[in-house]
């Protein structure tokens, strides 16, 4: 029986950053806008602890910690935002990861990270029911891994936030979708 999204939340750890975090932006006030704690992902922040403030998505994904086994659900998004945005910046990589968990929630994919990832003809890199190596030991695969504990745990909000859909800005499918925007070499949409 496949599982729900809210148990495979609950087989993820929790990780110390899953604390409420804050976006800020020194420049703007009106900035700090974090992810809604209604926003249906699990490990919110303890009732008795102070909110945590990242300055930025950088210094967020750098307090991540690293564990030597990833969950499999974990390691399904951080492999997809590894293959899909691994050359593009952290705020592209999160933008990838955010639709990959708003997926897993709508009701309208499968309700785990690998079941939207291995769903059929949705990912490119996907080959014969598995994804190629990962380069593990690479900066890229720890940046992947951070991003995913960030998206899975809604701490960083994404620039495209609630987007179902993405493609490649290269090609030009004939979507009737609703445009949500484009974060460098990604299309996004409702």
């Amino acid at each position: 029986m496949p599982k729900t999204a809210a148990q495979i939340s609950t087989e993820i750890p929790a990780l110390p950053v899953e604390q409420s975090i804050e976006q800020s932006n020194p420049t703007d006030p009106a900035s700090s806008n974090p992810v809604p704690s209604n926003s249906g992902l699990t490990n919110p922040a303890p009732a008795n602890s102070a909110p945590t403030r990242a300055v930025s998505l950088a210094s967020l994904v750098t307090s991540q910690p690293h564990p030597a086994e990833l969950p499999r659900e974990l390691n399904c998004l951080a492999g997809a935002i590894y293959f899909e945005a691994k050359s593009e910046s952290l705020s592209g990589q999160l933008a990838v990861g955010r639709v990959i968990v708003a997926r897993s929630k709508s009701g309208r994919f499968p309700n785990s990270y690998c079941g939207v990832v291995f769903q059929p003809s949705q990912f490119s890199f996907v080959r014969g029911g598995g994804m190629p190596g990962i380069a593990r030991s690479s900066q890229q695969w720890r940046n992947a891994v951070a991003i995913a504990q960030i998206a899975h745990a809604g701490s960083w909000r994404s620039p495209v936030e609630g987007a179902l859909y993405f493609h490649a800005a290269y090609v030009s499918p004939t979507w009737r979708l609703a445009r949500v925007g484009r974060v460098e070499n990604h299309v996004f949409y409702r």
